[in-house]
């Protein structure tokens, strides 16, 4: 039953992150359409804060904590291919996370966003790593 509660709390943690993944760089489109200094600008950094800092960095964490914590009470999991596969693009996805909090401290210093055209491709660089996790933990291909 531990197992099954940590799991349950991995998947709570992974849902909040995702959401964050999939939101922040929408965010960014908006932001990087809108005139350095206004208010809306100035909107924008704080709802860009908030989201990395009070919803997307704490899911992270939890889900890394919980994922290694599953990892430790079932370590054989390691020697399988499709675990392989989904810890390679987790990593993916916590290297989009760095990113992301990147374009956040640019944006929030004022350097020159870049064309919202950007931040839509990046948008679709989480959703295509979740949809191979998502694959791997359930139809376990390998």
């Amino acid at each position: 039953m531990t197992y099954e509660i940590i799991k349950a709390l991995h998947v709570i943690s992974i849902i909040a992150w995702m959401a964050g993944l999939l939101y922040l760089p929408r965010l960014y489109v908006y932001h990087a359409d809108t005139v350095i200094g206004s208010v809306r600008a100035e909107t924008f950094k704080v709802m860009e804060r908030r989201l990395l800092k009070a919803i997307m960095n704490p899911a992270m964490i939890a889900s890394f904590l919980f994922g290694v914590w599953m990892l430790v009470l079932a370590p054989q999991l390691l020697l399988e291919i499709w675990m392989q596969v989904k810890v390679a693009c987790v990593l993916g996805m916590a290297a989009c996370h760095g990113i992301f909090s990147k374009m956040r401290r640019q944006l929030e210093n004022d350097e020159q966003p870049r064309p919202a055209r950007i931040y839509r491709i990046w948008n679709e660089v989480p959703t295509a790593l979740m949809i191979v996790i998502v694959v791997m933990a359930v139809v376990k291909p390998f």
